[in-house]
C-alpha cells in the first residue's frame, strides 16, 4: 500500500468534484481528485449547463475559450404537449452575459476544467482511482483509501470532501442519515439519430401514458423517456417492438428512426432518487453535490447545484486550506448556505412529479384543455422569466470570490 498527503482529497470527478478542485488548486491549495473511471467519456449523465454555470466561467475569465466548445444553446425551454406547443422558460432576460442553457457533453466539460485545473501546481488529478473507503483517526476523518491500477493507495488529508455522486460510497461509509424524498418515476436513456429537418425548440413531448425528453446532441438525440417507478421490467416484457411505438406515438418525427433500436442493451435505465443528507460533514469530511442531495432529472438542475455547492465551499474553505488552519469550525456553514436552494429544488420537483410526471404517466390527465398554470405561460410570456430564473440561476446563485495564485 502507498500514501499521499495532500492539504484536502476530493473524492469524485464529477461537475462538483471537478470544479471544488480546480478552484482550490486557483487559489493555492494543493487538491488531489480522484475518479474512478480512466475517462469521462459516459454517455447519459446530465449535459446542461446553466446560464450560473456560463456566468462562473466568465467572472474566471474561461468564457469565450468555453463558448469554443461543441455546445447547442437554447433560449427557451418549451414543451409539446398534446397538440399545443408551449413555450416554459425564456432565459433571454436573466442578467447574465449567456442568456442561454447551454447542452455540452458532460465529458467535454470536466475535460475542460481538468486542463485548466493542471496549470496550476497544486492540481492533482487521478484516473482509475476509486474511493472504496474512508481513514478514521482520533474521532476524525484523515483521508480515503482508494484501489487504482497500481494497487490500494491512501490519501491522507485534513479535508476530504465528498463529490462521488448519488451512489456516494463517502456518504455511506461516513455513515449519514439520508432523508429519501421518494420519486415516483424513472428514466430510460438511449440515443436516436439527429436530422436536419427535425423539430428545434421543443425539449418535452407529452401525450396521456407517455412522456419523452429530447436533448439536441448535434447529430443525435439524447432521449429520455420517463416510466412509473419500477416499470423497467414490465417494459422490457412487453417487448422492443411496443417501445419502440410508444416513442413513435408520443414524438411522431421520431418514427422512421426508432428501428435504430435494434436491442435493449444501448437503452439505460436511470434510477432516480430524490434524497438529501441530514447532516453534510463531520470533522474532516464534507459532502457537496449529489453525494449530498440526489437529485431528479426534472429542470436538469442536479449539475448547476453541484457545481454550486464546490463555488460556495471553495469560496469558504480555500483561505483556510491555504493556510493549514482547521476547517471543521466553517463545514456547517456551507450546508447552511446551500440547504435552503437544494430543498426548495427538492419541493419543486417533488410537486413536478406528483402534479405533473405521475398524473401524466397513469393517463389521469386531460391534454384536451391545457392546465391553467400552462395556459398563463402560453398567454403572458412575462411568466416564463420565473421558470427560466430558477431553472436557469437557482435560488442562491454564487459567485467567484477566490483569488488566483499562480
Amino acid at each position: 500500500m502507498s500514501e499521499i498527503r495532500t492539504q484536502c482529497a476530493i473524492a469524485g470527478g464529477g461537475p462538483a468534484g471537478m470544479m471544488v478542485g480546480f478552484l482550490l488548486a486557483r487559489a493555492g491549495v494543493d487538491v488531489v481528485v480522484l475518479e474512478k473511471q480512466g475517462d469521462f467519456l459516459r454517455d447519459f449523465r446530465g449535459d446542461t449547463i446553466h446560464p450560473s454555470t456560463f456566468e462562473l466561467m466568465y467572472e474566471l475569465g474561461l468564457l469565450p475559450e468555453f463558448l469554443r466548445l461543441p455546445h447547442h444553446e437554447l433560449t427557451e425551454v418549451a414543451a409539446e404537449i398534446g397538440r399545443f406547443h408551449v413555450p416554459i422558460a425564456d432565459f433571454s432576460h436573466l442578467p447574465t452575459h449567456c442568456k442561454f442553457a447551454g447542452l455540452m457533453p458532460q465529458w467535454d466539460f470536466l475535460n475542460f476544467l481538468a486542463d485548466k485545473g493542471r496549470a496550476y501546481s497544486g492540481f492533482h488529478l487521478r484516473m482509475n482511482c476509486e474511493a472504496v473507503d474512508l481513514i478514521h483517526e482520533n474521532g476524525s476523518i484523515a483521508g480515503v483509501c482508494c484501489t487504482s491500477p497500481d494497487g490500494s493507495l491512501d490519501v491522507r488529508a485534513p479535508l476530504t470532501v465528498g463529490a462521488d455522486g448519488r451512489h456516494s460510497i463517502v456518504r455511506r461509509k461516513a455513515g449519514f442519515e439520508v432523508i429519501d424524498l421518494g420519486a415516483p418515476i424513472d428514466v430510460l436513456w438511449m440515443r436516436l439519430s439527429r436530422h436536419p429537418d427535425d423539430p428545434a425548440r421543443a425539449l418535452g413531448h407529452v401525450q396521456p401514458g407517455r412522456f419523452l425528453v429530447t436533448l439536441n446532441r448535434g447529430d443525435y438525440w439524447q432521449c429520455g423517456y420517463v416510466i412509473p417507478k419500477g416499470a423497467a421490467d414490465e417494459i422490457r416484457n412487453e417487448g422492443l417492438p411496443a417501445f419502440r411505438e410508444d416513442i413513435a406515438k408520443v414524438a411522431p418525427f421520431l418514427r422512421d428512426r426508432v428501428a435504430e433500436l435494434q436491442n435493449w442493451d444501448p437503452i439505460k435505465l436511470l434510477t432516480v432518487r430524490v434524497d438529501r443528507l441530514r447532516r453534510w460533514s463531520r470533522p474532516g469530511l464534507l459532502c457537496i453535490g449529489d453525494s449530498a442531495h440526489a437529485m431528479s432529472p426534472v429542470g436538469g438542475v442536479g449539475i448547476n447545484l453541484a457545481i454550486q455547492d464546490a463555488v460556495a465551499a471553495a469560496n469558504i474553505l480555500a483561505g483556510p486550506l491555504k493556510r493549514n488552519e482547521p476547517t471543521d469550525p466553517l463545514l456547517p456553514a456551507i450546508q447552511h448556505r446551500r440547504e435552503f436552494p437544494t430543498r426548495m429544488t427538492q419541493r419543486l420537483q417533488i410537486i413536478a412529479h406528483h402534479r405533473i410526471l405521475s398524473p401524466t404517466l397513469n393517463r389521469k390527465i386531460d391534454l384536451r384543455r391545457l392546465p391553467l398554470p400552462l395556459r398563463l405561460v402560453q398567454r403572458f410570456p412575462a411568466l416564463r422569466r420565473i421558470p427560466a430564473r430558477i431553472i436557469g440561476l437557482g435560488f442562491r446563485p454564487e459567485h467567484i470570490h477566490t483569488a488566483t495564485i499562480l
